[in-house]
């Protein structure tokens, strides 16, 4: 028998799966009333419905704040998205986890009452909103889409830190288009199933859901979830006995008169058997139970076969009563899951016999037999049915599956491509980088060659300017004293003609002349003198340039 998908392929013990009756996390004993409170609130809801729709207004959205405050609960539940998407974009991250740990704790029904009123009345708020669109939704933020549906849901794992589900994941749960079981998360109607279950209940997944409570657990790979032979639905053991599902009736196998014990679907209102359902389970899952789990599940398996009227499904009570109390008396090294196996496989070759011990003192007419060979041709025809049913199911699992990696090493290549693509680009821009750097520094040792080529030329032009300009100051220096010894000279001249004019007219006069006269001549000798050392001056000048050296 097929096992619920959304369980048995990711593991029941997951972390991420719901335990409790709202689809918690999995609690301890001692707060097992607080979710069965939760559970059993469906009247005071209806009557708080009444309270919030009557006596309370409707709450008006606070805008035009400036500032930066903490985002309530209530206020996510009633807000418009992009005015709390506002407020949650500038809050730190603690205070966001702040958030998802109030409501996990409002989830959790530790504070009683209070804790449920307060779910309830933020649930109302959110199931009564109709602004909650796919684009609304997409625009909202992340952990603003995880509180809304934990709160619609009533799931906390929604919440939990180390649970991380796509955006787009969450607006179909909100949405009711994808299963709200995080293990499962099976786009709806699962498998597209279009029965009447799967099409008019919001959020119901046959995969991993009870079809009479539409809730899921992780309970599975036990005989706690009994499943449909027909369509693969399943339902939770204690649900079918509790609505009169699980009951006695003729089975189509049965070539005698008693009734079995047999499970109607309510999807498809078809009858399964369920001696060889038992049988499956224990063969499938009994070999990693420990003790306790085989006392729990035999006392399922009693409580299902309590009621049996055939002979196989009373000695299946009596042997799993009997095996319940070894088992309870016994140590747990001692448990060997083989026994329970080895009993079923001993009501099955007692129940032959049973039936031909009964029937060994009539004869059948051919009519008769003619109708039970009729009816193991249709059982036969309808196992292989289902055989093929589940066989082409698996080969549409597995083509899809190798249709998904076809797709996957596409991407993968043209990904490779790209990459290989970009490579070769950024290769190209680094040889134009060094080709580039190479260039400019040959024009760095370039310019730098023609600096010192200007350095030395103009160096050498200095040195051919300043000797130059020495040349030209001593050049200029024998000009000057050329000239002016030739002042001198022309002045010399014109003093000794003047004087020897001065000699020319004077007379002769004898010694007693005139006073005035005798002094004119040391006039003139002083004068002579004068010429005379202005010349030696004039001659004993040094040059400029020798005034330099100097």
């Amino acid at each position: 028998m097929q096992e619920p998908v959304s369980n048995s392929d990711q593991g029941h013990d997951s972390a991420t799966e719901s335990a409790s009756s709202r689809e918690t996390w999995p609690v301890d004993p001692e707060h097992s009333n607080a979710a069965a409170a939760s559970s059993g609130g469906a009247v005071k809801k209806v009557e708080m419905e009444k309270d919030i729709r009557n006596g309370i207004p409707k709450l008006q959205v606070i805008r035009g704040s400036s500032r930066i405050d903490r985002v309530s609960l209530r206020e996510i539940a009633r807000e418009r998205v992009d005015l709390v998407v506002e407020k949650m974009k500038v809050m730190p991250e603690e205070h966001l986890e702040e958030i998802k740990n109030e409501l996990r704790s409002i989830l959790e029904g530790t504070g009683g009452s209070h804790h449920i009123e307060e779910f309830l009345y933020l649930q109302k708020f959110v199931q009564g909103r109709g602004d909650l669109t796919p684009t609304m939704l997409s625009m909202a933020h992340h952990v603003q889409l995880e509180i809304l549906v934990a709160i619609k849901t009533g799931i906390q794992a929604f919440l939990h830190p180390s649970v991380t589900i796509p955006q787009s994941h969450l607006v179909e749960v909100f949405l009711y288009k994808r299963c709200r079981n995080i293990a499962c998360q099976s786009a709806l109607p699962a498998e597209e199933c279009r029965c009447n279950v799967c099409a008019n209940r919001n959020g119901f997944c046959n995969l991993c859901m009870c079809v009479i409570c539409n809730k899921f657990d992780f309970e599975v790979n036990t005989c706690r979830w009994v499943g449909c032979d027909f369509c693969s639905h399943w339902t939770h053991t204690d649900c079918a006995i509790r609505v009169g599902q699980i009951g006695t009736g003729q089975s189509i196998k049965s070539g005698t008169g008693h009734a079995e014990m047999l499970f109607r679907c309510q999807a498809c209102q078809k009858t399964s058997e369920l001696f060889g359902w038992v049988k499956d389970v224990f063969q499938q899952c009994a070999p990693g139970w420990d003790r306790d789990a085989l006392v729990r599940e035999l006392e399922f398996v009693c409580k299902i076969f309590r009621l049996s009227e055939d002979p196989k499904g009373r000695n299946l009570f009596r042997k799993c009563a009997n095996l319940i109390e070894r088992l309870r008396n016994s140590s747990p090294d001692s448990v060997n899951p083989r026994m329970i196996l080895h009993a079923l496989r001993e009501l099955e070759m007692d129940s032959p016999k049973s039936s031909e011990n009964e029937e060994s003192g009539r004869l059948i007419t051919p009519q008769e037999a003619c109708n039970r060979i009729a009816e193991v041709v249709q059982e036969a025809v309808r196992k292989m049915e289902l055989v093929a049913e589940e066989k082409m199911g698996l080969y549409k699992k597995a083509r899809t599956a190798v249709e998904a990696c076809d797709r996957e090493l596409d991407e993968k290549a043209r990904q490779v491509q790209e990459f290989k693509a970009e490579r070769l680009r950024k290769k190209q821009q680094v040889e134009e980088l060094e080709s580039i750097v190479r260039l400019k520094q040959a024009e760095a040792e370039m310019f730098q060659l023609k600096a010192s080529e200007a350095r030395q030329e103009a160096e050498r032009l200095q040195s051919i300017a300043l000797a130059k300009s020495e040349r030209a100051e001593q050049d200029y220096a024998s000009l000057y004293l050329k000239r002016r010894l030739e002042e001198a000279e022309a002045e010399k001249q014109f003093l000794f003609e003047k004087i020897k004019l001065q000699d020319g007219h004077r007379p002769p006069q004898a010694s007693s002349s005139v006073p005035g006269d005798s002094s004119q001549a040391p006039s003139q000798a002083l004068m002579l003198s004068k010429i005379q050392d202005l010349l030696k001056n004039v001659r004993t000048m040094p040059t400029k340039s020798e005034a330099h050296s100097k």
